[in-house]
């Protein structure tokens, strides 16, 4: 058998690093966004004897995994056995304990213990030793980008977790896509409450905290006649409906979050944008700025309405980008000149949670990177993290043959746009520099 193991200085008590393992969530917080994996099928939590079912997409292949846990130490130690899967034989131990305290850099305050987490792993893999000769090496390299990642997004949400004692009762709109996902799983793993609304069902809206709305139809397709009508619809009628029926509640929310995006501002070229700018002209402008207006009747009834415009999250158009990228096919868009704002998932999901609970922040928010780039830096900075030349641009008239309007209004657009509002808030972002981020969401260090 071999081993794996890897220790991890927490910013929190060991207990409450434990409990968060517990909750619900968190499992899918852990999963690393360059895995295809997905939750087929789960009795229980982390107790022994409790199992999980996993499909486990390996190319254009998918893989069965059972975990079965066991040896549960409440507070201590939880352990996950394959029963079936792609190693011949793994064994997961995640040993928790209070025995040391942080460096000062790390330290939360000095009433704050931190614990530790250890995860230890054996495993074999297949093919005896010839399947260690031939992938042990790589074996290794993976497994600790995994808990890398695995790490560093837990250290992330038991930070952001610290900054409220309070239990929410969140309802989330849209909650099966890809923030809404993300943030329904951190905000349990939290210990709060998520109750998910179906679209076109605003029910069970009594007694909440906060309410999340994130449904709309997506744009990332070519816009036909009827899909524009349907973007356009989905998010003024759905915003409008849902407003409504929270201003009409007896318990109203004392908050209502609403997406938008910087798509508000249109094209500007090198103008830097704010929350105080101009809306701009074309047809997202357009569709944003009748969105915002949708959620008037929720903060005419005096909720706390604070209308999120976020910028190009990573991880929604990395996958369609890494394959030519990976290749060595990737280059600039048209000109290369055009700014991109964008967002990593993780900062955009603690920057709705910071909006729920800083009652500061109302109207438009930016949810943005403080540092946007251009098309030509973005390419050159992901050819860097992938180690692939970024010489094959794809010209604006390609776009437009391709993608159609659709194309010039996301991909040719320019939109240099900056979060002050979160900023003089005093929102902290965890990846403010496209290169930190890039690293993160795929798990590529300098040296893998």
């Amino acid at each position: 058998m071999a081993r794996y193991a890897k220790q991890l200085d927490l910013p929190t008590d060991a207990q409450t690093a434990f409990a968060w393992h517990e909750r619900p969530g968190a499992f899918e917080r852990l999963a690393p966004p360059w895995q295809r994996i997905s939750i087929a099928e789960r009795t229980g939590s982390i107790q022994s004897g409790d199992r999980l079912v996993m499909r486990l997409r390996l190319g254009p292949f998918a893989r069965r995994w059972v975990a079965v846990h066991e040896d549960y130490e409440a507070g201590r130690q939880f352990v996950d056995r394959q029963e079936h899967g792609p190693f011949a034989a793994w064994r997961h131990v995640h040993r928790f304990s209070d025995e040391h305290r942080l460096s000062d850099e790390h330290r939360l305050s000095d009433e704050h213990s931190a614990g530790r987490l250890e995860d230890v792993v054996d495993y074999r893999l297949p093919l005896g030793a010839l399947g260690s000769l031939a992938a042990g090496r790589v074996t290794t390299r993976q497994l600790d980008r995994l808990f890398s990642f695995r790490h560093r997004r837990l250290v992330h949400d038991l930070e952001r977790h610290q900054m409220t004692n309070q239990v929410l009762r969140v309802a989330i709109t849209g909650s099966s896509g890809l923030i809404g996902s993300a943030l329904s799983a951190f905000l349990t793993t939290g210990g709060h409450e998520v109750v998910r609304v179906p679209r076109g069902s605003p029910a069970a809206l009594e007694g909440l905290d906060a309410v999340v709305h994130l449904a709309g139809e997506p744009i990332g397709k070519r816009w036909t006649d009827a899909r524009r009508q349907e973007i356009a619809r989905s998010r003024d009628e759905g915003t409008r409906a849902l407003a409504t029926a929270l201003a009409s509640l007896e318990r109203p929310p004392g908050v209502f979050i609403s997406a938008s995006a910087v798509g508000i501002y249109g094209s500007r070229e090198d103008e830097i944008l704010t929350e105080d700018s101009a809306h701009g002209t074309g047809f997202l402008a357009e569709v944003c700025e009748r969105w915002e207006v949708a959620t008037a009747p929720a903060a005419d009834a005096g909720i706390r309405v604070a209308n999120l415009r976020f910028g190009v999250v990573l991880e929604a158009v990395l996958p369609r980008m890494l394959t030519p990228f990976r290749l060595g096919l990737g280059g600039r868009i048209g000109s290369g000149r055009q700014w991109f704002s964008w967002i990593a998932l993780d900062d955009l999901v603690s920057a709705v949670h910071f909006a729920v609970l800083d009652e500061r922040l109302r109207g438009p928010v930016n949810v943005t990177s403080p540092e946007p780039v251009s098309n030509a830096a973005f390419t050159k900075v992901l050819g860097k993290v992938l180690r692939r030349p970024t010489v094959f641009p794809l010209p604006a008239a390609a776009v437009s043959a391709l993608f159609g309007e659709m194309g010039k209004s996301t991909l040719l657009a320019s939109q240099r746009v900056l979060p002050q509002r979160l900023h003089a808030a005093g929102f902290e972002f965890g990846y403010p520099r496209l290169e930190d981020a890039l690293r993160h969401v795929l798990g590529l260090t300098d040296t893998t």
